[in-house]
């Protein structure tokens, strides 16, 4: 009987949208929630499993003895027909995680599919559709590595996040909802339930970095903030389709890491810098969570004459791996730190400049600061080192 039911598990999953994940569309799941009914990968299935029996009862399809009744439940639903009960009412606003999302934002989508319910039951969902939504979050200080308790207020009708020092004087800060960018940020804080919010200030970047001990209020805020980006841009932009609005709401970054690169004469050596690719923004920072960065490359268009080129020009400093991107104004040579760390870098940017500039890309590249070069002429491309 088991090896009976162990060839129907795998006639099952064969079976259309029974093939991926239920929770985050991972291909091929080996195990399945047996009185739900669906089929989920192994990281989903942890979550699963963490929620307690009451919620989700998980067996591996191969490696555990599955009773009849129990292979029966699965046949009876199966992964689509539990998605049309258990996110029958999921905000579009809200990220649904595919395999590479952040674990946190894996389990609080678990979670309020099934332990919460709330995409059955909408006036569940108050916290992060209301536009309001107010709190303490820990924030990283500016010059120090510590973190400090700030109240933060988000208010999608004033198109403002505030955040106080202290709770009952005027804000330390206030952010344009619809011009910030936050996602999450485990890797560079070693915190799970953090984020980095980034933002135009003056000219420039300027990043901030938060947590909360609960994953569920930092999923929240985010999903506060995406939610209150959407409402305004379905208002100032009626004409154009909701999937492309989605689009602008919230982005990781593109990608991260160190390069090398020389200062504004070829002739300097190279200096080892944290590189992040927010959009058509190349940031460069002395560490990966600097406040500021050191500098900011505006990546237009191939048409503009960007370019991404291997090696160095000719008389130039060579450090291995190294590669060169050029601009109208001037020409970035950058190294990093292995043959295939290149290959990635050149092939995404190459990908950032083939693409035309939106009025979106145009209204960044305008705001940059316009610092000025050696002969006197402005220029949106910093040359610090």
């Amino acid at each position: 009987m088991a090896d009976s039911n162990e060839k129907l598990l795998a006639e099952l999953l064969k079976k259309p949208g029974n093939n991926v994940c239920a929770d985050c569309g991972t291909k091929n799941p080996e195990w399945a929630s047996y009185n739900i009914g669906i089929f989920v990968c192994t990281r989903c299935a942890g979550v699963h499993r963490s929620m307690g029996a009451h919620i989700s009862k998980v067996k591996h399809l191969k490696l555990d003895r599955w009773e009849d009744s129990q292979v029966t439940r699965v046949r009876e639903v199966g992964n689509n027909v539990a998605r049309l009960h258990y996110e029958e009412r999921v905000p579009s606003c809200y990220r649904r995680p595919n395999q590479d999302a952040p674990q946190v934002l894996v389990e609080q989508w678990i979670r309020a599919k099934y332990e919460r319910e709330e995409f059955c039951h909408p006036e569940r969902q108050n916290h992060y559709v209301s536009g309001f939504m107010e709190g303490f979050l820990m924030k990283r200080g500016k010059e120090d590595s510590k973190y400090h308790p700030r109240k933060f207020v988000l208010s999608e009708a004033d198109d403002t996040l505030k955040y106080h020092v202290k709770e009952n004087k005027e804000p330390k800060a206030v952010l344009r909802i619809s011009e910030l960018n936050v996602a999450f940020a485990p890797a560079k804080t070693g915190l799970q339930n953090s984020l980095q919010i980034s933002f135009m200030k003056d000219g420039t970047t300027r990043h901030l970095y938060v947590y909360h001990e609960d994953p569920e209020v930092i999923t929240n805020w985010y999903l506060a903030i995406r939610c209150a980006k959407l409402h305004r841009l379905q208002i100032a932009y009626p004409g154009i389709s909701e999937s492309e609005l989605l689009l602008q709401l919230t982005r990781d970054f593109a990608r991260e890491g160190y390069l090398w690169k020389t200062g504004p004469r070829h002739s300097d050596a190279y200096k080892k810098r944290w590189f992040t690719l927010d959009g058509r923004k190349l940031m460069y920072h002395d560490e990966p969570m600097d406040a500021h960065p050191k500098g900011e490359i505006f990546l237009g268009s191939t048409m503009d004459g960007f370019a991404v080129k291997l090696g160095v020009p000719t008389g130039a400093k060579d450090q291995g791996f190294s590669f060169t991107l050029e601009t109208p104004d001037r020409s970035y040579l950058l190294s990093a730190q292995s043959n295939d760390d290149r290959t990635q870098w050149m092939s995404i940017i190459q990908r950032v400049i083939e693409k035309p500039l939106t009025p979106h890309d145009m209204s960044i590249a305008a705001r940059l600061v316009r610092k000025r070069t050696a002969s006197g002429t402005m220029n949106i491309f910093s040359s610090v080192r």
